[in-house]
């Protein structure tokens, strides 16, 4: 291989790129945000290896969701407040019930820019560039909203600074302390239509806590009720946003990325010879790597051994992305190379991209049903091939938005229009997450 550099990646073919009308204000931000300090820590991002390792292993679960994309304009504490909040719900079910720990990871304080399908989009004869988030360019369409601005990029990194400190707050400030989780998941009960397995549940964990604080163990002298760990991550689509926060750690001398503790590549940018895979070789930090149904075993080995060429376990997560009627015919042969070859990968379940639909009243959205199904078989098959089912990896959010059909609640292809508020792709509410988060449990307990 060639030698690596933060900029290497610039002499590599590239793809989902915004093309800036103007380079040299496009520099002096490149050059601005190079000074700004980091949102995560190396020592973090160890951490967070070393808990993906325990995945790998199948010592625990990764659980790792937020929003498809974040927004500027949705960008207040009760929305990240919120969001937090249902990956602990999330988490505390999955544990009490699956009996392994769970690595929580949010799409969130840098889940900015999007892969589009087309560079343009045509509404009424006008043809402009199309909205690839807010990090790149505005939503509304205009030619003035759409041209990709520059400075967007300073605004992302100030909103996830914020972001991140917020969420630094709830996990160790108390706010995770798991008798108020236990509440939530009350309140949740209270309207479930599957109310008497939520209650079931709610009354074990109450006695569970009850019986800790009868022998002396509380929140107050033992921190791991009261305070959580909470990693950040997303795509690593626009490279020049990435290289300004790649940083050499003063410790081991090792490159790491410092936008987020994890970084994926997405499946129309995995190319091998490719810049997005030339960054990611780099880097220290864990990568996924998204697998749809076009992806080829042998090619597959290549690019984990271009990734992680030491496998090292905890370092490479494959993301399957497959929709619910191709898990079966194509997970089998991956998973099968990947034990042929020896090679340590933790497998997670993206069950959203492949379930993409459009309603018959325009909206794009995503049966839960269908979402249900792809995680089913993911596990299945991972039993069957004796392999362990890691993680899986959801766009949701804390609101009560109208985005995916079906589930407990009904929602219908009339309901969308009430709360469609994403600014890209259809995200599952609160209740069809924690719904979603009892059947991985189960899940779990089969595969212990």
């Amino acid at each position: 291989m060639s030698i690596w550099t933060p900029s290497s990646w610039r002499d590599f073919p590239i793809k989902q790129q915004p093309v800036y009308p103007d380079i040299e204000e496009l520099k002096r931000v490149e050059s601005e945000l190079k000074s700004y300090p980091p949102l995560v820590f190396a020592g973090e991002v160890r951490d967070l290896r070393e808990h993906f390792a325990r995945v790998t292993r199948g010592e625990a679960f990764l659980l790792q969701g937020g929003d498809c994309a974040e927004s500027f304009s949705e960008f207040h504490a009760a929305n990240i407040r919120d969001t937090f909040k249902v990956m602990l719900q999330m988490a505390v079910v999955m544990t009490f019930s699956g009996g392994r720990p769970v690595v929580k990871v949010a799409r969130m304080a840098g889940q900015f820019a999007k892969p589009r399908s087309t560079d343009t989009e045509v509404i009424n004869g006008v043809e402009l560039d199309s909205y690839r988030g807010d990090i790149i360019n505005g939503i509304e369409f205009t030619p003035q909203a759409r041209r990709p601005d520059p400075q967007r990029l300073i605004r992302a990194y100030n909103q996830s600074a914020a972001t991140q400190n917020l969420l630094r707050a709830f996990a160790q400030g108390g706010f995770a302390d798991l008798k108020k989780v236990h509440k939530w998941n009350s309140d949740f009960v209270a309207s479930s239509p599957q109310g008497a397995r939520y209650e079931e549940l709610a009354r074990k964990i109450d006695e569970s806590i009850a019986f800790m604080e009868a022998i002396g163990i509380n929140s107050e002298n033992t921190s791991k009720l009261r305070r959580t760990d909470l990693y950040t991550s997303h795509e690593a689509l626009l490279l020049n946003y990435e290289e300004a926060f790649t940083r050499v750690d003063s410790l081991t001398g090792d490159w790491y990325d410092t936008s987020a503790h994890m970084l994926w590549i997405g499946d129309r940018t995995r190319q091998l010879d490719g810049a997005h895979v030339e960054y990611m070789r780099g880097i220290q930090n864990p990568i996924g790597v998204k697998a749809g149904p076009s992806t080829n075993p042998d090619e597959l080995i290549r690019l984990i051994d271009k990734v992680n060429p030491e496998n090292i376990a905890g370092k490479l997560n494959i993301i399957v992305r497959m929709g619910a009627n191709k898990v079966q015919e194509h997970l089998p042969a991956l998973i099968r190379a990947v034990e042929r070859e020896g090679r340590h990968i933790l497998w997670s379940c993206d069950p959203m991209h492949g379930n993409t639909i459009k309603s018959s009243n325009g909206f794009k959205t995503r049966p839960v049903d269908e979402i249900l199904k792809e995680m089913k078989q993911f596990f299945a098959v991972h039993k069957a091939e004796g392999t362990y089912a890691g993680g899986v990896h959801f766009e949701m959010t804390g609101k009560n938005v109208t985005e995916c059909l079906g589930g407990a609640f009904q929602i219908t292809e009339e309901d969308l229009g009430s709360r469609y508020h994403t600014h890209c792709d259809p995200r599952l509410n609160a209740d069809q997450a924690l719904e979603l988060a009892f059947m991985i449990a189960d899940s779990m307990k089969e595969a212990r």
